[in-house]
């Protein structure tokens, strides 16, 4: 009797180990990917957010054995892409590269926000986009933070702005309600417009990426007078940070950026880690990952996992916060 009653155990454990072996969640994981891979990125090329999305696609690419492409969907504070995204089959083969500002913001930004990103997204991976010089054009007498305001006293300050809901129009916010100073947010779909228009002394200050300004320092020597981070760049370690010329409020502080890998929400478990685990190590073995990452100043890692969870639940709260104190909104 107790033998037979081993061999009935024995025998249902091997059948629920089968089944969860067989089960569509596991085979899909085990066998992901079969096809070609999309990535849709929020930003056109030139900044970081396209860089990033290439250098994920260029190492799956060279990991997973499938192709994966960058498809560029500007628009709308990056919700042109998310819902796009958003409403793909949730089966990994589509997924989403944007600035973490954008989702943040989306929900206290937007009346009707295209998707809700926290509900309809699947965080995977983030890379910091680095720190985020300021600079003012060569026919501006400013030469830091705090001259910058004084301008601002003197007349309004047109100042570009590369996404609706980004931390740089955060601290343009702060900036004006700290210091009474006027500030004309004029918003592109992406930073290479907007430093072009800079540079044509369109606007008097914009801010952006090292990557996507460097071209323009080099060429057209735009002046640098703050760095939006937590230290300052190995890229460019004479600019000093906003917190090091007296902008000491979270605005200033607490708003650092990334740029984000998504997946639709329903995306099963097995195929997002799959991915995430692919993309952890890109930053010490991806030659294009580990070039961008040297070319915006930073040694950081890819974010996976609990310090993905961490940097989610920690930042995204002080974008919406400050949304909603400072009455932001869409121009």
């Amino acid at each position: 009797m107790r033998q037979q009653t081993i061999r009935k155990v024995l025998a249902i454990s091997i059948y629920s180990l089968a089944s969860w072996l067989l089960s569509p969640c596991v085979a899909q994981g085990q066998d992901f990917p079969t096809k070609p891979i999309r990535i849709i990125a929020s930003q056109n090329p030139g900044g970081t957010t396209d860089a990033t999305a290439r250098a994920f696609a260029e190492y799956l690419t060279q990991k997973l054995g499938v192709s994966v492409t960058v498809e560029n969907r500007p628009g709308a504070g990056g919700m042109i892409a998310a819902e796009a995204v958003a409403h793909a089959p949730a089966d990994g083969y589509t997924l989403f590269v944007g600035l973490h500002s954008q989702l943040a913001q989306a929900s206290v930004l937007f009346k009707k926000p295209l998707i809700n990103p926290d509900a309809d997204l699947v965080p995977v991976a983030a890379v910091t986009a680095g720190g985020l010089p300021a600079a003012v054009h060569t026919g501006l007498w400013v030469k830091n933070a705090k001259e910058l305001v004084e301008l601002s006293r003197q007349r309004p300050v047109n100042a570009g702005n590369y996404s609706l809901g980004s931390g740089w129009h955060l601290l343009l916010s702060q900036l004006a309600k700290e210091t009474g100073g006027q500030f004309v947010v004029v918003s592109y779909k992406g930073t290479p417009a907007m430093f072009t228009d800079l540079v044509g002394k369109q606007t008097d200050v914009a801010t952006g990426s090292v990557i996507s300004i460097d071209p323009f320092m080099q060429r057209d020597g735009l002046r640098m007078i703050a760095i939006m981070s937590d230290r300052r760049s190995t890229k460019y370690p004479d600019v000093p940070t906003w917190a090091e010329q007296g902008f000491t409020s979270p605005a200033f502080t607490k708003l650092l950026e990334y740029n984000m890998l998504l997946a639709p929400a329903s995306t099963p478990k097995e195929i997002v880690d799959k991915i995430s685990s692919t993309v952890a190590d890109a930053a010490s073995q991806s030659r294009r990952m580990m070039a961008l990452l040297e070319m915006i100043g930073s040694d950081d890692n890819v974010l996976v996992g609990e310090p993905l969870t961490k940097m989610i639940s920690e930042v995204w709260p002080v974008y919406r916060q400050l949304t909603t104190e400072l009455k932001l909104t869409p121009e």
